[in-house]
């Protein structure tokens, strides 16, 4: 059955705020749930809603109950070269050929339809992946936000950039700004929304045109923002929407009719797109795993630390690629901030993800759920202590059968812990213990990543001084938010490149110097 496209949406003005509680079992509320999608045939394809060629499925799962409530079309090698084909004849069309400041526009009209569709965004968000609507509820307005942000960079764009030689007088050269070409956008599924628009906002902006394939366990909501876009009026082409598995994926990275590549996702398959990419000599945006550290410095508030805790370093769940899941504790405080970070996690509330109140969720996946756990085994055996949780969670009201581990705190972990040096990826935090400030930063800095990281301490310079010693892309005094107009990105094998920011921008673009002497 497909279910149509276009199905009603919530008003413009519909708040954004969590839904409301849900009486009654879990599962209950979930089938009573009405969302715009279920089991669809459809890919975005030229402007429309195409049947798709392959004839596979792709189940989607929901995390917190294990049952399967929707799938989506697995793709094959035509719907690639339908999807690119169309790019590439947008690529030609008026997309490119408005002016900045009518591309930025449309920008504007997008986040609009965006957040229209705010409260059906958050509910199939957390269906596909057990985010809690605390935090899916913000999805749409953080959306619609990287599209106006970027909306804001037209003038960059339509600036005439002059420069004369430095050393030749009465020669110059005019730098043209060139949209990169057709770009394939390959998301993950622990943000499935902004992790794409992330890369859709400047890559339209810049005059590109690109095919789009989320994750496999969370290919609806992004239907949503597919809508949006052609509710907003953007041209046939420009904008093209696949679904599949990871087979599906490595043909569009190496697709000839693509030009650039941008992905988000796991160090071991972002490894194998930069190989493939270098072998096409085609530009490349990776942003991979993490292992981030927050240093606490013998100085830091304590309680001020624990307000943020939760969203620094255990953010949906855990599963958010920057979150600095390994606290380094002063010897001196280190059992108070062990104290600290247990009682802070304890007091989160699991359970139903589609409860407002509930601070974590299940895994997103099965295979994800059965990782944790072999992580939270792995620290046990090696030593650690589990100050809170260390098990699966057994949860009833018909969660039973969902993908829960209990969030875990470790004390007692040494750097040489798979706990300490690997990326779990699920509610897990592991408390070091160091003796002065030059080995925390030592601590920090010894691990494979480098992605974020966090500092906590009261005097401003001092915390100053020691984010600037980390070796990593970006670093949070006392909390960590990402910045629209700033960089983001790793270092080491958090991946290459930028997002966000004019540097995100930027990595849509081609640049051409004409030179000239003008009379």
């Amino acid at each position: 059955m497909t279910t149509t496209p276009h199905a009603p949406q919530a008003t413009a003005g519909t708040p954004t705020q969590a839904p409301a509680s849900f009486s009654g079992p879990a599962v209950d509320a979930r089938a009573a749930l009405a969302l715009p999608y279920t089991h669809v045939d459809d890919m975005f394809i030229d402007g429309a809603w195409v049947p798709a060629h392959g004839t596979g499925r792709n189940e989607v799962t929901d995390p917190a109950t294990g049952q399967v409530w929707g799938s989506v079309p697995d793709g094959d090698a035509e719907d690639i070269d339908a999807a690119v084909a169309a790019a590439r004849r947008a690529l030609g069309g008026e997309w490119a050929r408005l002016a900045p400041a009518e591309r930025a526009a449309c920008l504007l009209r997008i986040a609009d339809e965006v957040d229209k569709r705010a409260t059906e965004l958050s509910l199939t968000n957390t269906r596909e992946n057990g985010s809690p609507v605390s935090e899916s509820s913000g999805a749409a307005a953080n959306a619609a936000a990287i599209f106006r942000y970027f909306a804001t960079l037209a003038d960059y764009l339509g600036k005439e950039d002059v420069r004369p030689f430095p050393f030749a007088p009465g020669q110059e050269s005019v730098v043209r700004r060139n949209p990169v070409g057709v770009c394939a956008l390959i998301a993950p599924w622990n943000f499935p929304i902004n992790l794409m628009v992330i890369k859709l906002a400047p890559a339209l902006l810049a005059g590109c045109t690109v095919v789009m394939k989320p994750a496999s366990p969370t290919p609806l909501s992004f239907r949503l923002i597919v809508d949006a876009v052609a509710a907003a009026g953007v041209p046939a082409g420009v904008v093209n929407l696949v679904t599949g598995g990871g087979r599906l994926g490595d043909a569009l990275v190496k697709h000839p009719g693509v030009d650039k590549v941008a992905f988000t996702g796991s160090t071991p398959v972002g490894r194998k797109i930069a190989s493939a990419c270098g072998e096409l000599l085609r530009p490349v945006t990776l942003e991979l795993g993490g292992k981030s550290s927050a240093i606490v410095l013998p100085d830091a508030d304590l309680d001020a630390m624990s307000h943020v805790l939760v969203r620094s370093c255990m953010r949906n769940t855990g599963q958010t690629c920057y979150i600095s899941t390994r606290i380094l504790a002063p010897a001196g405080r280190y059992d108070e901030v062990v104290d600290m970070v247990t009682a802070t996690i304890a007091a989160g509330k699991q359970g139903d993800p589609l409860d407002p109140a509930t601070v974590f969720g299940p895994s997103a996946t099965a295979s994800q759920y059965r990782t944790v756990l072999d992580y939270v085994q792995s620290g046990l055996a090696e030593g650690a202590r589990a100050t809170t949780g260390g098990r699966a969670a057994r949860l009833g009201g018909g969660l039973e059968h969902g993908y829960f581990v209990e969030p875990t705190v470790f004390a007692d972990v040494t750097p040489d812990m798979r706990i300490s040096r690997e990326e779990i990826f699920g509610p897990v935090i592991s408390v070091l213990k160091y003796s002065n400030v030059d080995e925390a930063v030592a601590l920090a800095n010894n691990t494979e990543f480098g992605l974020g990281g966090l500092v906590f301490g009261q005097d401003q310079e001092a915390a100053l001084a020691v984010a600037d010693r980390m070796d990593t892309g970006s670093v949070g005094i006392n909390f960590f938010a990402s910045n629209h107009s700033a960089p983001f990105g790793g270092r080491h094998d958090s991946g290459l490149g930028t997002e966000y920011g004019i540097e995100g921008l930027n990595a849509y673009l081609t640049y051409k110097s004409i030179h000239r002497r003008p009379r």
